[in-house]
């Protein structure tokens, strides 16, 4: 078996972890599950409050599929102000380096960015304890909040994280970026610096985050218990799931549904939370359109039903955030063997996608005539087209995306710093 000598311990810092509906939680759990079986021995660090609700609670400490989880008291306050998410972060922070420090066996760090401020204790920890790190970059902070308008780039705070990233980068055995959009960017943070620059291209590399579903056999509409369940009966169900945030506006499509609302063809489902969702939430209590649904995050055990439930898969991206975030959802989609409907900017990393295959549809954000045109092709589409559509899908994603292989190749990166 891989692995390491049993003294060695992998510290992982994040805020979220499973079974929290969060996606880095769920990457982070799947690949330290994996090291776990290649015979390293994993201690996460997390909240043991929901991140998106804190009234969810979980077990202080538990052992999941041979991960030691440990779980922080109040590590998250939820996301109601900015002053909450601060403080729940701090709170997080503060606790994993006492912890991190007082780690016996530790070999080596692995930290993302949930919270944003995470590297932090990364880096105190790797000063006192001369643990390497390795960092996995699911966003890029101060970029998203300034692309979002939340903070101008002559912000204090945003001077700091911008100090934060550049050291993190600096002091990092390897970092992991998900698309080459985001390893552009971060090179552009210590482009001023040609040794760093160097330093940094010696040790980046870009691992796209795997499909998390892979292997799920596909459920026949009619015997679609979420189907059922919801009687969307043989209507076209277009799907957004996940997290609606900032980065991923719905105001365009939500728009297109209410102008559709008389086309029995069709039905927008909306999953998740978030509180971009508002925007959906409140279309649906005004104007009560047959053809608009809002539904909670699914359970985990249950994704695989709702997500085989859509015909579509919605892809969204804000046209600022390219290489700030990146869609992990898309492999959800094309997991189960589903089209996409991408609304987002070109070119990107679902762009370069669509480019490679048959496998969906485009639209525009802003554009609501046009995203309804292209709402009522897809309506339009016989279901034996849109099946090839999603066998595309699923075999672009089996032949380049693959979990074994992407998961392996991130794995051994963080192996090779606990040497």
């Amino acid at each position: 078996m891989a692995g390491q000598p049993p003294a060695t311990r992998l510290l992982v810092i994040s805020q979220v972890y499973v079974p929290d509906p969060a996606a880095v939680g769920q990457y982070l759990a799947d690949a330290a599950e994996e090291l776990a079986r290649r015979g390293v021995r994993v201690r996460v660090l997390t909240s043991r409050r929901g991140y998106d609700d804190p009234s969810q609670r979980y077990p202080a400490r538990e052992d999941l599929n041979g991960v030691e989880v440990v779980r922080l008291p109040l590590s998250s306050l939820g996301k109601a102000t900015l002053l909450h998410r601060v403080a729940g972060q701090l709170s997080f922070l503060f606790q994993a380096i006492f912890r991190g420090l007082f780690t016996p066996g530790l070999r080596g760090v692995l930290v993302s960015t949930s919270p944003p401020m995470a590297a932090i204790a990364a880096l105190v920890i790797r000063l006192f304890r001369r643990t390497p790190i390795t960092y996995w970059v699911m966003d890029l902070n101060p970029d998203q909040v300034i692309a979002s308008g939340h903070f101008k780039p002559s912000s204090p705070l945003v001077k700091l994280m911008d100090w934060l990233n550049r050291r993190i980068l600096a002091a990092s055995a390897e970092v992991v970026a998900l698309d080459r959009f985001m390893a552009d960017r971060l090179r552009a943070k210590v482009a001023h610096n040609p040794k760093r620059l160097a330093d940094l291209n010696d040790k980046i590399h870009t691992i796209p985050p795997w499909p998390m579903l892979a292997g799920v056999e596909d459920q026949p509409r009619e015997t679609n218990p979420f189907r059922q369940k919801h009687a969307l009966g043989d209507r076209c169900v277009v799907m957004y799931s996940g997290n609606h945030g900032l980065t991923t506006p719905v105001d365009t499509l939500v728009e297109a549904a209410l102008r559709l609302r008389d086309d029995p063809r069709l039905v927008l489902v909306f999953v998740g939370g978030g509180a971009g969702k508002a925007v959906v939430d409140r279309a649906v209590a005004e104007h009560q359109p047959p053809n608009l649904m809002s539904l909670p995050y699914q359970p985990l055990a249950d994704i695989k039903y709702s997500l085989a439930a859509a015909d579509v898969h919605i892809v969204l991206m804000n046209e600022s955030l390219v290489g700030i975030v990146h869609p992990c959802k898309v492999y959800g989609a094309m997991s189960v063997s589903r089209p996409l409907l991408y609304a987002g900017p070109e070119p990107s990393h679902v762009s370069e996608l669509l480019d490679a295959g048959t496998i969906g549809w485009r639209c525009q954000q802003g554009d609501v005539e046009g995203t309804i045109a292209v709402l009522k092709e897809i309506a339009d589409c016989p279901q034996a087209e849109l099946g090839e559509r999603g066998v595309a899908a699923r075999e672009m994603l089996e032949a380049k995306l693959g979990r074994e292989q992407l998961r392996g190749e991130f794995c051994r990166l963080v192996e090779r710093t606990l040497k």
